[in-house]
C-alpha cells in the first residue's frame, strides 16, 4: 500500500513539474518574440515599447511612485478594493446561493435580478452607482462587489442543488437541526464548488477593477493604467498590466492551493 501511495505521488510530482516546465517555457517564449518583434520594430514602439524599456519604467515607478503616490500604495488600493468586495460577496452570495439552491421558492424570487444584471456590461449601470453613492470608495466597491456577487451566487446555487439526498437524510436521522444541517452538513459539501466559484468571482472583479477606477480615483494600479494612457505612455502602461497580472496569478495560486487542500481528489 504504501509503494502505490509512493508511486501516485512521484508520478504527480512529475505531472506537476512537466506542467510548471511548460509552462515557463510558454512565458520565456513570448517573452522572446515580444523582444524580437520590439527590437526588428514590426510594431510602432509606441505601442510595443521593447522589455528593457517596461522593465526601467516599473523599476522608476517603484523606486520614485507614480503622481505623487508609491507604487505599493497604489496596488494597495486597489486590493483593498478588491478585498472588501470579495468579502462582501462570500458573505452575502454564500448564504443566500445556498437557501436559494436548498429552496425552490426562494430561487425563483431571485433568479429573475441575477439573470438580469449578471450578463450586463459594468459600464453600463457604474453611472447610476456613481449617482446614487458618490464618487468616493464606495460605489467603487459596490462595482466590483456586484461583479463578483453573481459567479458566487451561482456556485453557491449549483453546489447546494448537488448535494446527495441520502447525505441530508441521514444527517436528518442522527438528530442534526436546520441550523446543524447548514453548519456541519451542507455547507463543508458546498465548499470545494464554492471556492471554485470564488476562483471566478475573484476574475471578473479583478477585469472590473479598470472600470471601477475609471472615474474620479486617484490611486490604483487600474488607475495608473488609464491615466498613463493619457500621456501615450506605454511602457507605463505595459509595467502596470504586467504587474496587476502577476498578482492576479498570485491570488489564484493561493485559492487554487486552499481549494486542494480542502478537496485533494480533484485535480486542479
Amino acid at each position: 500500500m504504501a509503494n502505490i501511495q509512493r508511486s501516485t505521488s512521484s508520478r504527480f510530482d512529475f505531472r506537476n513539474g512537466l506542467y510548471l516546465a511548460v509552462s515557463v517555457i510558454s512565458a520565456g517564449f513570448a517573452l522572446l518574440l515580444w523582444w524580437v518583434a520590439s527590437y526588428n520594430e514590426w510594431v510602432n514602439p509606441l505601442f510595443l515599447p521593447s522589455p528593457a524599456d517596461v522593465w526601467s519604467a516599473f523599476l522608476t515607478i517603484a523606486q520614485e511612485g507614480y503622481k505623487g503616490t508609491t507604487l505599493l500604495a497604489h496596488i494597495g488600493a486597489s486590493l483593498q478594493r478588491i478585498a472588501i468586495a470579495l468579502i462582501l460577496v462570500f458573505l452575502t452570495a454564500v448564504p443566500l446561493g445556498i437557501l436559494c439552491g436548498r429552496i425552490r421558492w426562494l430561487r425563483a424570487v431571485f433568479d429573475p435580478f441575477i439573470e438580469f444584471y449578471r450578463p450586463l456590461p459594468p459600464l453600463a449601470y457604474y453611472s447610476l452607482l456613481v449617482l446614487w453613492f458618490g464618487i468616493e470608495d464606495t460605489s467603487k466597491i459596490i462595482l466590483l462587489f456586484l461583479g463578483g456577487f453573481a459567479p458566487m451566487f451561482i456556485a453557491a446555487v449549483y453546489s447546494a442543488r448537488r448535494i446527495p439526498a441520502d447525505r441530508i437524510n441521514g444527517a436528518k436521522s442522527l438528530g442534526a437541526n436546520k441550523l446543524r444541517l447548514y453548519v456541519f452538513v451542507i455547507f463543508p459539501s458546498c465548499l470545494p464548488d464554492l471556492l471554485t466559484g470564488l476562483r471566478t468571482a475573484v476574475g471578473v472583479t479583478y477585469a472590473t477593477l479598470v472600470a471601477a477606477e475609471m472615474i474620479a480615483a486617484v490611486s490604483g494600479i487600474g488607475w495608473m493604467v488609464l491615466d498613463a494612457s493619457k500621456y501615450l505612455r506605454s511602457d507605463i502602461i505595459y509595467a502596470a498590466i504586467i504587474i496587476m497580472g502577476v498578482i492576479a496569478i498570485l491570488i489564484d495560486t493561493a485559492i487554487r492551493l486552499l481549494i486542494q487542500r480542502v478537496s485533494p481528489w480533484i485535480e486542479h
